[in-house]
């Protein structure tokens, strides 16, 4: 490493969010940056640790060591092709990644001061599209052809993978942008969209074919491909089967998130198709990152409040004896959009809603739950407590996960990639399961 002693004298320095008063008043990216002199001070403090235990956290075995060194001296364009080795679209991990090699970082187990490697690895991929590294190749053909179902971040993986190894890549999606979760679950101010569309132009103009607005029937997959890879995420969200379900004000969180992004693409609706917390008091169902987005998705919508409620157990603080370094630990997190107001309670559980005479939502039935350790081990056991009150709200907004989708029995040249093979999960791990599906497909097609 260039200076294996610089974590002893250069403190972790975090590029942080912009102020709250300024932020909430649009959809710009909260996060901001640092200059290249203090980000250069960040990658030094990346040490010579020897196990580096970042790269086992990674998903796509990232090698955060070699690219902070190389930024550290000042060479970019180094650091932009090591990390362009492992990840595919570093300026998506780099915004949106919960980060499990900082996690796993050796400062993280000693001074609970990690290296800022994914702040580190969004500056390389900036740097690198800045100064023009980031160009298109053009790619000798093979003469195979591959069809790609599903455009969000493994479908675009594997296509990439699949482009540059020669094949003839047709993405098709559903929807009338391509990106999937990136482009419509993901609120713009994690992901600003123009970060797509640049990505997106380069894959084009490598030659990747991209045909949106096309609905495709996995049972009757089209035809002329040698093989096909199915990445069509996790459209079924969990919802509630409980009284009251169909009063006017309650969505799904992908129903919220998805609009209130093609309201920012340009796309108009209805009044009465509009969701908007304009004036309301906001419940949010859900405890996790898509929770989350609908609390700063709400408050930025101009929300009276927001309350968000969770059925397990609030997180420890701090740390978690059940998931030591160096595994992700499991702990109360704070993002952003919490930041900016919200209510959250935990231990909840919805057992109906109210309504007034025209159908509207105006209130949640909760309970109170608790949680008791299951005898032979694995998830525990929840118990109702019977205590019961009603939450006054006037929009509810379900983020309680997604299923995991049933597949039909496919031919051998159909392989499946991303939260469609394993449910819902993190960009990071699709794109990944995207990386591992273009080679499974390239080894079956050189059988």
């Amino acid at each position: 490493m260039g200076n294996p002693k610089a974590f002893l004298t250069v403190p972790r320095q975090e590029a942080g969010y912009r102020p709250i008063h300024d932020r909430i008043l649009d959809f710009g990216e909260v996060e901001q940056t640092l200059n290249t002199s203090d980000r250069k001070l960040q990658a030094s403090r990346c040490m010579d640790c020897g196990v580096p235990f970042c790269h086992w956290a990674c998903p796509l075995g990232n090698r955060p060591p070699e690219f902070q060194d190389a930024m550290y001296r000042g060479r970019w364009k180094e650091a932009y092709e090591i990390l362009s080795l492992t990840n595919d679209f570093p300026e998506f991990t780099g915004r949106v990644c919960p980060a499990l090699c900082e996690k796993s970082c050796v400062l993280k187990l000693t001074a609970d001061a990690p290296v800022t490697i994914r702040e580190d690895e969004a500056a390389v991929i900036e740097a690198a599209f800045r100064e023009g590294y980031v160009k298109p190749h053009t790619r000798a053909r093979n003469g195979r052809k591959v069809a790609v179902i599903g455009s969000g971040p493994a479908g675009l993986a594997a296509a990439n993978q699949l482009n540059r190894k020669g094949y003839e890549v047709t993405v098709y999606e559903k929807d009338e942008y391509a990106g999937g979760l990136l482009r419509f679950g993901i609120p713009n101010f994690k992901l600003n969209k123009a970060i797509i569309d640049r990505r997106l132009a380069v894959m084009t103009a490598e030659g990747i074919v991209f045909k949106t607005g096309c609905r495709i029937d996995v049972g009757k997959l089209p035809e002329g491909f040698d093989a096909y890879c199915i990445c069509t995420g996790t459209p079924q969200a969990r919802d509630l089967n409980v009284p009251g379900r169909d009063l006017k004000g309650i969505h799904t969180a992908m129903e919220m998130l998805s609009q209130q992004n093609r309201v920012l693409a340009g796309q108009t609706f209805p009044k009465e198709e509009r969701i908007s917390a304009k004036g309301k008091k906001v419940l949010v169902i859900g405890g996790g990152d898509t929770g989350s987005d609908c609390i700063g998705t709400a408050i930025r919508q101009g929300a009276a409040g927001v309350t968000q409620i969770e059925i397990m157990p609030k997180p420890p603080v701090g740390e978690n004896p059940a998931t030591p370094w160096p595994q992700w630990p499991v702990v109360l997190k704070t993002s952003s959009s919490h930041e900016e107001g919200c209510i959250r309670r935990w231990c909840l559980n919805t057992v109906g809603f109210k309504g007034n005479g025209s159908g509207n939502i105006t209130g949640a039935e909760v309970e109170e739950v608790t949680w008791e350790p299951a005898p032979g081990g694995g998830r525990p056991i929840m118990k109702a407590t019977g205590r019961k009150e009603i939450i006054k709200t006037d929009m509810v907004l379900i983020a309680m996960g997604f299923l995991k989708p049933e597949h039909p029995a496919y031919p051998e040249n159909v392989f499946i990639a991303g939260d469609a093979a394993t449910g819902a999960s993190l960009v990071v791990r699709c794109i990944a399961s995207g990386r591992r599906a273009a080679a499974d497909i390239d080894r079956f097609l050189k059988h």
